[in-house]
């Protein structure tokens, strides 16, 4: 699970961006930290490269790996 210290480093929004799941070697859509929706490990990626692939690590089939954005980071 992601942690911090300092709140105020962090915002709260309520974006839909953060309910999407993405496959394993898609592009990136926003630098952050990703979870796996299927056992909760977590890979940092960033705009534009793929996602960890599917044998970053591995799951029972038939649980795919499957990547949610949980803290994403803006460049201002």
């Amino acid at each position: 699970m992601a942690e911090y210290k300092l709140p105020q480093f962090l915002n709260h929004i309520n974006s839909d961006v953060f309910d999407q799941l993405h496959h394993p070697a898609a592009a990136t859509p926003f630098s952050g930290i990703y979870r796996c929706h299927v056992c909760g490990r977590e890979a940092v990626s960033t705009a534009g490269h793929p996602l960890p692939p599917q044998n970053h690590h591995q799951h029972a089939p038939p649980q795919p790996v499957l990547w949610r954005l949980i803290v994403a980071s803006t460049h201002v």
